[in-house]
């Protein structure tokens, strides 16, 4: 058990909650019971705020190794490159959350439902409020799990029952129960149209550069939003990310210069110095150690929300070919400076012409 002033989570997957045992998407009863969150905690670190943000509705997947938080990944599969705005991910080791951890379905031992991410917000919100009541005397120190159920439930008034994921847990002066609804477990072929946007998702570009000052982009981009609607962003070997918007009055643009940079990487060259951010940007790109896309500038201010999750590091990159825009939130184990690898969190950024490189 954990201590009162932890979280934990207890889920409880029932079978009844799903079609019959004929059906892919059949779940066996499991129980997670979960470990203290740390402090990367979906509520506690804002992942949940931050992919609110992104996109009113996300998917929650899980698979025998992670849970993961998904938005657009299968819209932008379907509406081609352009897709329906940026791809978000979230993924998450399942030794994070869970203590034990046993899932099991016909479905690969993996299931995926949408939900509005306000309402699961709300609702984990209400639970931890209640959770971390302090006990009243006399109680024992340990404090009930957090259960979280996959169940059916017939609505007042209706004839069909809607799924939904039900939050459970007791504190020391109330106990409270919070229905999310959610959308049927994803057929077979959705998944694995998940999986394959998630492949493809999950190649790195061969060029990383570090934003160590976050308010200072943030507060470039707000003032670039007021000029176009197009924003040309480049990513070069040398550790430079320049900005640029374009209209036919005005070129209003920054760049932010010798950045740490991870992967493929150039020294810049000397005479390079006294020329004009715009003109070695366009140099760099000529000598195929810079790549530069057009992207929308609503998606890049999107992107930026994703730092209510407070990433320790961010970094930015260009997809080979100008595929995509790739933005990267990097996590720390608590105490150290080493990257936490059971934590996984990108957005890619659609592009608005093919890119050059």
């Amino acid at each position: 058990m954990a201590s009162p002033s932890s979280t934990s989570v207890s889920v409880i997957l029932h079978k009844d909650c799903l079609p019959s045992r004929s059906s892919p998407h059949f779940l066996s009863t499991a129980i997670h019971r979960a470990r203290p969150m740390r402090s990367h905690g979906l509520c506690r670190a804002g992942f949940l705020p931050a992919m609110d943000k992104v996109g009113r509705v996300c998917h929650v997947f899980f698979t025998p190794t992670h849970a993961m938080l998904l938005h657009n990944l299968l819209g932008a599969t379907a509406a081609g490159p352009d897709g329906g705005g940026p791809q978000c991910v979230a993924q998450f080791a399942k030794d994070l959350l869970f203590r034990e951890y046993n899932l099991s379905s016909r479905n690969g031992n993996q299931i995926a439902f949408s939900v509005e991410v306000a309402l699961l917000h709300r609702a984990l919100r209400s639970v931890l409020a209640v959770h971390a009541q302090p006990p009243a005397a006399g109680d024992a120190a340990g404090a009930p799990a957090i259960q979280v159920r996959l169940v059916n439930k017939l609505p007042a008034g209706s004839r069909t029952a809607t799924p939904f994921l039900t939050f459970e847990t007791k504190g020391a002066h109330a106990a409270v129960v919070q229905d999310v609804p959610i959308s049927r477990p994803l057929s077979r072929s959705d998944v694995e149209r998940l999986h394959a946007a998630l492949d493809a998702a999950k190649d790195l570009p061969k060029t990383l550069v570090q934003v160590p000052d976050l308010p200072q982009l943030q507060s470039l981009v707000d003032r670039l939003k007021n000029v176009g609607d197009l924003l040309t962003v480049a990513v070069t070997q040398y550790g430079d990310l320049h900005l640029q918007v374009s209209t036919s009055l005005v070129t209003v643009g920054s760049e932010f210069r010798k950045l740490r940079v991870i992967g493929d990487r150039a020294n810049a060259p000397v005479g390079d110095q006294n020329l004009t951010s715009s003109t070695r940007m366009d140099m760099a790109v000529e000598r195929r150690e810079a790549l530069s896309v057009q992207v929308n500038m609503k998606h890049l201010v999107k992107s930026l929300h994703c730092h209510l999750a407070k990433p320790d590091c961010t970094f930015y990159g260009i997809a080979p070919d100008g595929a995509c825009l790739t933005v990267v939130f990097q996590y720390f184990i608590p105490g150290t400076r080493l990257a936490d690898k059971s934590i996984s969190f990108y957005c890619r950024l659609p592009v608005l012409d093919p890119g050059s490189s």
